[in-house]
């Protein structure tokens, strides 16, 4: 079973973002079944794609407190996750509200066992060609020394099942030097150094864009800055480039030419490239979208959440935490 559950009401161009872009993902081979109000999500699917529905009237707003959850369980958010954990799917996706996503899979599938808390892991492009796995990047503001080297484990798994035979697990820090960092930072260090990982210490941002790293563990709070900082920076660096481009006719003609670099570059570091992020810890493959997703963002987040099923990436946290036990 790799079916992917959808969350159809979940994101701020829902349904119809979401709808398009689970057709394109049928169309492209994945098994995919929509979860949301039928009336509204049946007409937006073309006669001829094959894609089921479970209909559920009730929808989780952007602006709702996560908190309200409990007493929903005919949420679309959570009938997504109880689909999974029902063996009706295999993975979910929510472009809804992070903390409404975060909250449902730990309602409806729970955290494995070891796994104190869920970490959001994003993917960021490197210097030298490779990909970053930073972790925490918003689900926990707050975090003890021994949450982060959980998040480690996490993270090497996720890059295990990325492809990564040996992933180098980095710690975020203002300097590389062992006495660097605050108290969290420098009571962490020894705790990763203790875990059978390949530890290789501090780490300074630029360091892991640069590819010092392949994991890099914080705890939520500098994380998700860290992560609005570069998408802040990327939007920035495309706004300038076009304004140049346009400035001068030979500009014009200059992007023409390279116009198959420039595609190549935007899908690399768009947002909506990757699809979103996993929620690691949980009893299931979930992909956290982007409340802005378009239809190329569902389609990406449906094909994340199908790589890491197939990849074994609940099995492979799981065995990795049960090893430090």
């Amino acid at each position: 079973m790799r079916r992917i559950a959808v969350d159809a009401m979940g994101g701020d161009d829902a349904p119809a973002a979401i709808v398009a872009g689970a057709v394109a993902a049928v169309r492209a081979g994945y098994d995919v079944i929509l979860v949301g109000d039928e009336s509204r999500v049946a007409p937006l699917i073309p006669k001829r794609v094959d894609l089921p529905i479970l209909h559920t009237a009730d929808a989780f707003g952007m602006s709702e407190a996560p908190s309200s959850l409990r007493r929903r369980e005919d949420c679309s958010v959570r009938r997504v996750m109880q689909l999974v954990r029902d063996g009706d799917a295999a993975g979910a996706v929510s472009c809804g509200s992070t903390g409404a996503t975060l909250v449902a899979a730990v309602l409806d599938l729970g955290t494995i066992d070891g796994a104190e808390r869920p970490a959001i892991a994003t993917v960021l492009p490197r210097r030298d060609g490779g990909r970053l796995v930073l972790l925490d990047a918003g689900a926990n503001v707050d975090c003890r020394p021994e949450l982060l080297a959980c998040f480690a484990q996490l993270g090497a798994a996720f890059a295990e099942v990325s492809g990564v035979e040996r992933p180098r697990i980095g710690l975020l820090a203002n300097g590389t030097e062992e006495g660097k960092g605050n108290m969290q930072v420098r009571a962490t260090l020894p705790l990763l150094r203790s875990l059978d990982l390949e530890v290789v210490g501090n780490v300074e941002p630029t360091g892991a864009m640069e590819g010092d790293c392949d994991v890099l563990v914080c705890d939520g709070f500098v994380g998700n800055i860290l992560l609005k900082a570069a998408e802040g920076a990327v939007g920035t660096v495309v706004t300038l480039l076009k304004e140049e481009i346009k400035r001068r006719p030979s500009g014009v003609l200059g992007a023409w030419l390279l116009r198959g670099a420039m595609r190549r570059f935007r899908s690399r570091v768009a947002w909506d490239a990757a699809g979103g992020a996993l929620l690691l810890g949980t009893k299931g493959v979930v992909v956290v979208g982007h409340g802005r997703a378009n239809p190329d963002a569902v389609s990406a987040a449906i094909a994340m959440a199908d790589r890491n099923v197939s990849g074994g990436l609940v099995a492979r946290m799981s065995d990795r935490l049960a090893s430090e036990r």
